[in-house]
């Protein structure tokens, strides 16, 4: 195992982790590395999530209706 330290009971449906063992045999990694790198890129991408909020919440909000009327009057529905 690699430097992963603490343990933890994850549950998969049975096709889930029929397919996650493929997967684990098939790149030379255990099931624990395929779910740490899985959990590690979604915290990454919530990070990034955040910071795109962050960035915008100055911006002026629009209603959704609004947002329909400037895409038919750009002809776009």
């Amino acid at each position: 195992m690699s430097d992963l330290s603490k343990r933890s009971t994850v549950y998969f449906e049975p096709k889930i982790h029929q397919a996650l063992k493929l997967r684990a045999a098939s790149s030379q990694l255990s099931i624990s590395e395929l779910v740490d790198e899985a959990v590690r890129l979604l915290m990454k991408e919530d990070q990034e999530d955040l910071a795109a909020y962050r960035d915008r919440v100055g911006e002026k909000e629009i209603s959704y209706e609004a947002l329909l009327n400037d895409l038919k009057k750009h002809g776009k529905i």
